[in-house]
């Protein structure tokens, strides 16, 4: 089911670079349950510095982290496409990524005009740069699926979200006056959370669906029309936005509805799956999906009131999609790619993938990230949770953080006293 009659180990990137980017999102994910307990609930007033630090922790810090590791892996499998140099080009990214992400913390605390200037220079920079590496590759694709051509629109999303943070940082260091300040911010979360988030997700879900829980396949129009449909929305918007502001409304609900529907049909494709055993994942998956629906709900509620506990309860919904569907693919990727690479290698002792990350780990994991979203939603009632909230974010990265460790440790140790196939002849 793979593209390009499979996957070979000359397509694929070392496994490092894929593992790295997770361990880095790992980190941030401890970061920010550490900033929830200094914050507090102050993290719900989304015109607040400590909501708008704790967002673009998890946005850029986690989110970013997680999927340019899904990128740098899904591109090969999916599109077909081959990075070369794929190490150095993932510390082209990484290294002034990680460090723009940390400045941008800085300067959103400190307010020094420097810092933005800065960050503005490494996460532009580098991210700007892997858009464009990524991009050249897809557009030389003879022939497209769904997933490869959903993954070109969802990089040109990042790429326009890119575009207007430099704008936003822009007028923070005083550079530019600011005289969209406003709409460009609501652009900028719209790219964001729908152009570059959800596309992704959506556009890999047409094939990892199908590929891992072997279900029917989604409806040609759905996959063939879905992605470019909400990208055109959005660029759409975001022009019309600037002179009839109220189009706004209606945006929002025309995209409620579309990933509504979406996550609805992706339900049902995961209760017709051929495998009747449900693992983690499945569940990862459909905990994201209902926490879709909800969030479109009370966004499309949140248009008519101004009731800050709808809005919030929009904002933790979709953290929830999006994280959970993360969970979902680090549980495929890590197990898979670990055994893939070192029986490519030629390892019979290559571990296999439950030996790597137990089905019952993954389980605990998907737990303790319930308890995490538990604990945040009745942290917007009983302010007291937010430390118990605090506390499980640490938990739940710094459990995934140490299945990425173990994963590491237990390829090093077979490569070191591992047995290969004696390839010679006699």
């Amino acid at each position: 089911m793979f593209n390009q009659n499979g996957l070979s180990l000359d397509q694929a990137p070392p496994i490092s670079v894929v593992l790295r980017f997770f361990f880095s999102g790992g980190l941030f994910g401890i970061l920010a349950g550490v900033l929830i307990l200094f914050f507090q609930n102050k993290i719900f007033d989304a015109s607040t510095m400590e909501a708008v630090t704790l967002t673009h922790t998890l946005t850029l810090g986690v989110m970013l982290s997680f999927m340019f590791a899904a990128l740098f892996q899904m591109l090969p499998v999916i599109a077909g496409v081959t990075l070369p140099l794929p190490v150095k080009k993932a510390d082209l990214l990484q290294y002034p990524f990680l460090l723009g992400v940390i400045t941008l913390l800085f300067a959103f605390n400190l307010s020094y005009a420097w810092l933005y200037l800065l960050a503005s220079l490494l996460l532009g920079g580098s991210i700007l740069y892997i858009i464009v590496v990524m991009l050249q590759n897809l557009l030389k694709i003879p022939h497209h699926s769904a997933s490869s051509k959903g993954m070109l629109f969802s990089l040109l999303a990042l790429g326009i979200v890119i575009l207007l943070a430099l704008y936003l940082t822009g007028t923070l260091s005083g550079i530019f006056p600011g005289t969209h300040y406003t709409h460009v911010k609501e652009s900028h979360y719209a790219f964001g959370l729908f152009g570059w988030i959800s596309l992704l997700i959506i556009s890999i879900s047409f094939q990892v669906i199908e590929m891992f829980y072997v279900t029917p396949a989604y409806p040609k129009p759905v996959s063939t029309c879905l992605p470019l449909s909400i990208l055109t929305i959005l660029v759409i918007s975001t022009i019309t936005g600037l002179f009839t502001p109220a189009v706004t409304l209606g945006v929002n609900l025309l995209l409620a509805v579309t990933l509504t529907a979406y996550a609805l049909l992706t339900l049902k494709r995961l209760t017709e799956r051929k495998r009747p055993l449900a693992d983690a994942t499945v569940w990862f998956w459909r905990l994201g999906l209902s926490s879709l629906i909800l969030s479109m709900l009370f966004m499309s509620i949140s248009q008519f009131t101004d009731i800050q506990t709808i809005h919030t309860l929009s904002y933790i919904f979709f953290t929830s999609f999006a994280l959970s569907i993360v969970f979902a693919m680090f549980y495929k990727i890590v197990p898979f790619l670990t055994w893939f690479h070192l029986n490519s290698q030629g390892y019979f002792t290559a571990p296999m993938m439950h030996e790597v990350i137990h089905p019952k780990t993954a389980k605990k994991h998907l737990y303790i990230h319930l308890a995490t979203i538990t604990t945040f939603i009745l942290a917007v009632f009983i302010p007291a949770f937010i430390f118990i909230a605090g506390i499980l974010t640490i938990v739940s990265f710094s459990w995934m953080t140490y299945q990425i460790v173990h994963a590491h440790l237990l390829y090093k140790k077979t490569q070191k006293t591992g047995e290969k196939f004696d390839m010679k002849m006699s």
